[in-house]
């Protein structure tokens, strides 16, 4: 496996945000049994050293491409965007004020059973959020507006996360 010039290339995959998964899985898997370091484990120590490097590459870049939220910063870095930094013009003042309510009605929600009632709502309408957000990024990226593309990559990032405290909060509430 020689390096590849990016992660898509790497799996033979087109570099856009939507991806075949399955195809990612198995050309994962693939790549995988050729480069597993168990295989040069009679070598000499450049070659299992790069048989390291070369499967953590894998494994990095497989993460990365399975995530949705991951593949979305990954590719605003392939177009010379730096995701790290959340300046304020990267979000709008009423994205942030819905994020705060959002996670006030997270935080208020009753114990129990009741709390899941009122969570489930929440949840899917996060889940269409994201959805929603998912399709202006990709239409970001393919009209080359690619600070509105960060903007919509930054809500991503607040709208997974409350999605993510939501699925905690319910396997509290169910003694998880």
């Amino acid at each position: 496996m020689q390096a590849p010039q990016d992660y898509f290339s790497l799996f033979s995959l087109e570099r856009r945000f939507a991806i075949d998964k399955k195809a990612l899985s198995a050309r994962f898997r693939d790549l995988q049994s050729e480069s597993h370091p168990d295989k040069v484990a009679a070598a000499d120590e450049q070659t299992k050293l790069l048989a390291v490097q070369q499967s953590s590459l894998l494994n990095d870049a497989y993460a990365t491409l399975k995530s949705p939220l991951a593949r979305a910063g990954y590719l605003l870095q392939l177009h010379g965007v730096d995701v790290e930094g959340v300046s304020q013009t990267d979000l709008d003042m009423a994205v942030l004020m819905e994020q705060m309510e959002l996670r006030e009605t997270v935080a208020d929600a009753p114990a129990g059973e009741a709390g899941l009632a009122v969570l489930a709502p929440i949840k899917q309408d996060i889940g269409n959020r994201i959805a929603e957000r998912e399709e202006r990024f990709v239409a970001g990226l393919e009209a080359n507006d690619l600070p509105g593309a960060k903007r919509v990559f930054h809500e991503l990032q607040f709208l997974h996360k409350l999605f993510q405290e939501i699925e905690v909060s319910e396997e509290r509430r169910l003694g998880f």
